[in-house]
């Protein structure tokens, strides 16, 4: 069966971190650019941060950049995300997916594979 699965989530206090792993089953990513994206209650899903396949590349959003990284082991088939210094804001379901288009890409639309999620709660 092919899947992601997420996981790392949880709840932490303001300024804490948190580092989420995106596992892939029945699958090598070696093929594809990893993205990670979140959805907080009421909003739309948005971009956080990409990767491409070698791991030589990588973009984020600006709501996110200097807190967090993303980073990728192809030979244990998982994409991290490492956050700092999180927020209230942060607290959203964070997903992981893949897309065979070249460079980095930040649109939801260009992700063909998606994982289940993790909640990530940021409160005190």
């Amino acid at each position: 069966q092919l899947q992601f699965v997420e996981s790392g989530g949880g709840l932490v206090q303001p300024g804490g971190s948190l580092r989420l792993s995106c596992v892939a089953s029945g699958f090598s990513l070696d093929y594809y650019h990893i993205g990670w994206f979140r959805q907080a209650p009421g909003k739309e899903r948005e971009f956080l941060a990409a990767i491409n396949r070698d791991g030589g590349s990588t973009g984020y959003a600006d709501s996110v950049k200097g807190r967090f990284t993303i980073s990728r082991d192809n030979a244990k088939n998982t994409v991290y995300l490492q956050m700092n210094s999180l927020k209230p804001e942060d607290t959203a379901v964070y997903y992981c997916a893949s897309s065979m288009w070249d460079g980095i890409r930040r649109a939801q639309y260009q992700y063909h594979f998606w994982g289940q999620g993790t909640q990530v709660t940021v409160s005190s």
